[in-house]
């Protein structure tokens, strides 16, 4: 058991806070996270923290506005309870999606977000899979983004023949994480050609790349309404492949998609529990959730130790 380290949670994934704590043979932090009758959120301490290296384990998943205010009071809790060190663990990164202007007067909310971790007290930020790397620049204090292949890439090794597999960027700019993970796999690349022309609405319009017999696995950071994958899906089988999986660090699946997923001819969709997924789970029989808490667990440990964390990165 690591001396001195404490890990807290709210309320949006008590889980995944669970398997880390475990795996680091530590006792969760008590800590009382509840609501006033209208609705403000009120947090309360209920051990002392004096000194110690605490860890806030909240992904901002939905509802995200709650989630993230929960976040900003336990960190301000923390640093007036005089903790020695506070590293927000963010599974999953809301807004992120939104890292620059794309168009006339809109915000940059990821910044913004940023900027409200840092200011509530928080000493370092730990997340994975940022949905855009250049995030880490907004923020002013250390970040660690983790990546979850090291994870995915095990199931899908055991699981699936790589001599006839060939791994599907959704897009142009997911083409770097691709490439990666089919060399590590030694197989072939494909890249689906889209268009966006309104947000969370995509219209598929080639597939680029040789796909015709094989198993393709769609890798992808995050699924959100399931559109742009249950598109690429019927792209992929069209051009003759002979089973479609997908693959993605965060699972959102909001509004319908869990029914698109069921409805699709989807084989497989294989996600990690940065999100809790339970309900979903139940609703997809296709969904197959990898847990992310013993690479969480591990980067805590050495952030704590103060040892590197680099080689977690591959």
């Amino acid at each position: 058991m690591p001396e001195g380290i404490k890990l807290f949670t709210g309320n949006a994934h008590k889980g995944l806070a669970k398997e880390i704590a475990d795996d680091l043979d530590i006792p969760l932090g008590d800590a009382t996270v509840s609501k006033f009758s209208d609705g403000e959120i009120t947090v309360h301490l209920n051990e002392n923290v004096r000194g110690s290296d605490v860890f806030v384990l909240q992904p901002t998943c939905m509802p995200v506005n709650h989630n993230l205010m929960e976040l900003l009071l336990m960190v301000d809790a923390l640093k007036r309870a005089s903790a020695r060190r506070i590293t927000a663990v963010i599974p999953y990164y809301g807004y992120a999606r939104q890292d620059r202007k794309v168009q006339p007067r809109v915000p940059i909310s990821a910044k913004l977000v940023a900027d409200l971790i840092t200011a509530a007290g928080t000493n370092r930020v730990l997340t994975m899979d940022l949905h855009a790397a250049q995030i880490q620049g907004f923020f002013n204090i250390p970040v660690d983004n983790l990546y979850a292949s090291p994870v995915l890439f095990d199931y899908v090794h055991n699981k699936y023949n790589s001599q006839n597999l060939v791994i599907v960027s959704p897009d142009a700019g997911g083409v770097e994480r691709a490439r990666s993970f089919a060399k590590k796999l030694q197989c072939s690349i494909a890249i689906i050609d889209k268009r966006r022309e309104v947000a969370n609405i995509s219209q598929i319009m080639n597939v680029i790349g040789e796909v015709k017999g094989k198993d393709a696995i769609i890798l992808d950071d995050m699924i959100d309404t399931g559109g742009t994958t249950i598109q690429a899906v019927s792209a992929l089988k069209e051009k003759g492949a002979k089973n479609v999986i997908a693959a993605c660090t965060h699972a959102v699946l909001s509004h319908n998609a869990v029914e698109k997923v069921n409805n699709s001819e989807l084989e497989e969709l294989i996600v990690t529990n940065t999100i809790p997924l339970d309900s979903k789970k139940e609703k997809c029989k296709k969904l197959t959730v990898l847990s992310i808490a013993t690479l969480i667990g591990e980067a805590i440990k050495r952030i704590h130790e103060e040892s590197s964390i680099s080689s977690l990165f591959v």
